[in-house]
């Protein structure tokens, strides 16, 4: 057991107005302080320890320089945001991230003011800086805003939309490139920072304030035959860049870990210019923490892990992932098959597309964080005969549904949509949750929409999917563990549109679509033993839905009652419109949808989350018999 990092400086710190009354020589020192209580305090919730380690002498130069929170600071993402939450008063709550009733693992406008925009997916920071300084400008403010965003984030279009965007505004915004991995540079040693601060001073930046003047006096051409003088003799300078053409002043590469090169920089910034100006930092992921640094993923996510040696917490799994299965069954289908190709969106490991990268990596593609990019570049595949799985969480399926909609349903275009993190993500909390995708795919014409009961239901709908090529198909699964159940040896090819009834009872009907199934199968226990006989069925198939099924547990029960882990408007709504149009229910069968609740659902366990939702097998039990008027005191109903 670690005993608590010493942190005599960090204990004067409790807000960034703290942090200003220090001397600029106490920084280093102080960053070492955050770095402890970081390790220290991520060791024991878990979480995203890389990419804040990254960013401690970052952000303690921002804070330092700028006057936050009446200056705006955004994070995008949100994984590297620990150390600004330490920073920000919020250090007596850091060992709750992710927990139950804690600070979220990501920014947070509910949680601080220093959170001005919440972040957990990628690539938005620029987009709401914009939006905020022009709302500065309007309101005729000279407050600052800065936007932090990592390289891996600028693979997204909205990062590009923004700088266009924010260039032709000519928008006093300050975005931070922090380039952790050297993907576009790296630092040039004392040179470079010399150039940088040199061309983020008064003297280059009276230079061209001085030209813009003459310009409005002389005209157009000299207007170009100026800007274009300033803008070569930077080059000779700096070299010009790609952000340069987007109307950026470009500063840097810098070192992010020297004060010595941040600080001048961002103050420079600060008092200096009108107009976008983006820094490019280079920074290292996991510095400061030898495991980290050592790992190949730089320890960008851990569970609880013992400070001294970096080893990690590994719970023993009582079964197999659902994302293993689902990459082992995808190369055994691609084995078979030549035309099976894999995409993803920067999620490879998460995905599990990893396991096809390993045996094909040719058929491989990750494109980065470009959902929508992913999902018209399956739709092209598709449509010279390949078969793409265009695999991505349910939460970032979200960013791609026009594509979709448009290059890929509408056209009919037989794009294969393994959908993993479906239902309740647990720490993540409610930006991770898979929530919505069932409803927003079961509406689009042409669709088939799947849901996988269990790993070896995985394994079917693998197949399944690789074997359809009528249209699109998608198939959800959530993260975790699967129940155990025996793995068939290759997946079967599923009829379409059909389920499959699991226990036949007369009174109750639980049809349930995903992985709630086993929770119904409980739920059929503690009624059969109340005296109410259970039928339990799995729909497996949202759309289209197995007509003669709903209509056998309607006109067989007294009670039907669905069970998903989406949110209104999805499988139950699919069930209920069709109820409705057949007449099904006008004889008085009682329905009851059990859906996630229309509310955002703070992060927890996902056993607990399911149980408040009344998606667990008490909360179905405690359904069918308030539709039938009962109280159900006396049942057993805990599973």
């Amino acid at each position: 057991m670690t005993s608590q990092p010493q942190t005599p400086l960090l204990d004067k710190v409790r807000y960034p107005a703290d942090l200003r009354e220090l001397e600029d020589r106490d920084l280093p020192q102080l960053a070492h302080e955050v770095r402890d209580e970081m390790i220290d305090a991520v060791s024991k919730t878990g979480g995203h320890l890389g990419a804040g380690l990254g960013v401690v002498e970052l952000t303690i130069a921002i804070h330092k320089v700028f006057d936050t929170p009446n200056d705006r600071l955004i994070f995008d993402v949100g994984h590297q945001c620990y150390p600004h939450k330490i920073l920000t008063g919020r250090r007596d709550r850091i060992r709750t991230l992710r927990q139950e009733g804690g600070l979220s693992g990501f920014t947070k406008r509910a949680e601080s003011v220093y959170d001005p925009f919440g972040a957990a997916h990628s690539s938005t920071s620029i987009s709401a800086g914009l939006g905020m300084a022009v709302a500065a400008d309007l309101s005729g403010s000279d407050r600052k805003v800065i936007a932090v965003i990592g390289d891996g984030a600028m693979s997204a279009g909205m990062a590009y939309e923004a700088l266009n965007n924010a260039g032709a505004l000519d928008a006093r915004l300050i975005v931070i490139l922090n380039d952790n991995d050297m993907s576009i540079a790296p630092p040039t040693g004392a040179m470079s920072a010399y150039l940088a601060r040199l061309a983020s001073g008064r003297t280059y930046m009276g230079f061209r304030d001085l030209g813009k003047k003459l310009t409005a006096y002389l005209g157009k051409n000299i207007d170009r035959a100026i800007t274009r003088a300033v803008g070569h003799a930077r080059g000779y300078v700096t070299g010009g860049t790609m952000f340069e053409e987007m109307g950026f002043y470009h500063i840097g590469p810098i070192d992010g870990h020297s004060f010595e090169h941040l600080l001048p920089v961002l103050r420079n910034v600060r008092d200096n210019g009108q107009g976008p100006v983006l820094i490019h930092v280079v920074t290292q992921k996991g510095k400061g923490y030898a495991p980290a640094e050592a790992a190949a993923d730089k320890y960008h996510g851990v569970n609880k892990f013992d400070v001294i040696t970096g080893t990690q917490a590994k719970a023993k799994p009582n079964a197999p992932s659902y994302t293993a299965v689902f990459g082992e069954a995808l190369v055994q289908e691609a084995t078979l098959d030549e035309k099976i190709v894999g995409i993803t969106a920067a999620m490879p490991s998460g995905t599990g597309l990893d396991k096809l990268a390993e045996i094909f990596p040719k058929r491989t593609f990750d494109v980065g964080i470009a959902e929508q990019h992913a999902v018209t570049f399956a739709a092209g595949l598709a449509a010279e005969g390949f078969k793409p799985f265009c695999a991505l969480y349910s939460t970032f399926l979200q960013r791609g549904y026009d594509q979709v909609v448009h290059d890929v349903a509408i056209q009919g275009l037989p794009v294969r949509f393994p959908i993993d993190r479906a239902g309740f993500v647990g720490a993540d909390g409610p930006t991770h949750a898979g929530s919505f995708d069932t409803g927003f795919l079961a509406s689009l014409p042409g669709f088939v929409v799947m849901a996988a009961a269990d790993e070896a239901e995985l394994k079917h709908m693998v197949r399944t999917a690789a074997a359809y090529n009528e249209g699109p198909i998608s198939f959800r699964y959530p993260r975790g563990e699967g129940v155990g159940v025996q793995l068939p040896e290759r997946g079967e090819i599923l009829e379409i549109g059909k389920g499959r009834v699991m226990k036949q009872g007369t009174k109750v009907a639980l049809l349930s679509f995903g992985t709630r199934l086993a929770d119904c199968l409980l739920a059929a226990e503690d009624l059969d033993a109340s005296g109410l006989s259970t039928t339990v069925a799995d729909a497996r198939f949202a759309k289209p839905l197995d007509h003669d099924l709903i209509r056998q547990l309607a006109r067989e029960h007294a009670v039907l009652v669905t069970v998903e882990e989406g949110a209104v408007g999805g499988f139950g709504s699919q069930v209920m419109q069709f109820l409705a149009m057949e007449g099904l229910m006008d004889n008085g069968l009682k329905v009851r949808p059990l859906v996630l609740p229309d509310l955002w659902m703070e992060q927890a366990k996902p056993e607990v989350m399911y149980a408040k939702a009344g998606l667990d097998a008490a909360g179905i039990v405690s359904t069918v018999f308030k539709a039938l008027g009962q109280s159900g005191v006396g049942v057993n109903a805990a599973g």
